[in-house]
């Protein structure tokens, strides 16, 4: 398994240092010019001169393009600075072609970060190269890579114990493997647990920011709506989202409407019989949604087969 070491700002990290318990963060770019890396990756915080250490770590979750604004919105102090005139003027500061119309940040979005004291910061890599400027990948089974991430293990304890999964099944090994020694065990990747921001975002990137059923394009009025709601047991996985129009997803989370598995938007006729109206909803009864590109995000058919029969109120009583 491979881990990724951020060269990381200062001053972003000293402010969520001492915000923390966090259960997610934005480690934004300036511009959006894409980052690449697999879904449960370790990401580590690699400060810069003087301090040339690693201060905390966390696990890859999500990278999408985003406005400063919705970035914003959905992690707000998360994002490493008090307000967002704080966080856009560093944007700013740091962006190649700032304040353009429909300019990006990037959205690197990190699970369960742990930020260290002082004094229980890392050495960086002793071969860690000067010209690297944003970051570089590293080896966590041998080498600098592996004392890296037993380090960073150790000195997290019980921050994560219990709050990591094995991508593809329980068992990451966030306890010494021997009596007598610090191994963790073999690296492997883990499934981070998202948080509702990283939903958010997730959900309006995979939607290309338009609503599933109306197409409506203007972020302020769309959400990111659950299938199967959070305080039911449900996930903030994308595969657990909808990018609606605000009123379609208070219809949605009211059973006034639903998506079925067969991808079709359909109305109650309680919307009807209840207020009377409704005509600009049942002109879309039976319409196809518009999906995700990628087949990873796309609804869940079986949690909307959920919602279609716990939520979704064909008739009125």
């Amino acid at each position: 398994m491979h881990g990724y070491v951020a060269t990381t700002d200062f001053s972003w990290f000293t402010f969520l240092s001492e915000r923390q318990p966090l259960d997610e963060v934005n480690f934004w770019q300036p511009s959006a010019h894409g980052f690449n890396l697999p879904t449960g990756t370790p990401f580590f915080f690699k400060l810069k001169k003087p301090h040339y250490a690693i201060g905390g770590f966390g696990i890859f979750a999500r990278y999408a393009a985003a406005t400063p604004r919705l970035a914003w919105e959905a992690f707000g102090e998360k994002n490493g600075a008090a307000t967002f005139e704080e966080m856009n003027a560093r944007v700013t500061g740091y962006a190649a072609a700032p304040g353009r119309s429909g300019h990006r940040v990037g959205c690197i979005m990190v699970a369960q970060p742990v930020f260290f004291r002082d004094e229980d910061w890392i050495e960086q890599p002793t071969d860690w190269k000067k010209n690297v400027v944003s970051g570089a990948g590293y080896d966590l089974s041998q080498g600098e890579g592996l004392r890296i991430w037993e380090a960073c293990l150790a000195r997290a304890g019980g921050a994560l114990r219990g709050e990591l999964v094995a991508a593809d099944g329980p068992g990451v090994v966030l306890a010494p493997s021997s009596a007598d020694g610090p191994r963790f065990g073999a690296p492997q990747l883990v499934r981070p647990r998202l948080g509702q921001a990283t939903f958010r975002v997730a959900v309006t990137a995979a939607y290309g920011g338009a609503c599933a059923v109306s197409g409506e394009h203007s972020l302020p009025v769309l959400e990111a709506a659950h299938i199967r709601p959070y305080t039911k047991e449900g996930s903030h996985e994308v595969s657990n989202g909808l990018l609606l129009r605000a009123d379609i997803h208070r219809l949605f989370d009211r059973g006034y409407v639903t998506v079925t598995p067969d991808l079709r938007f359909v109305v109650s006729a309680r919307l009807e019989k209840e207020f009377q109206n409704g005509k600009a909803y049942y002109k879309r009864d039976g319409q196809v949604v518009t999906l995700p590109a990628t087949r990873t995000d796309r609804p869940d058919l079986e949690l909307l087969r959920w919602h279609n029969e716990n939520v979704f109120e064909k008739d009125a009583a």
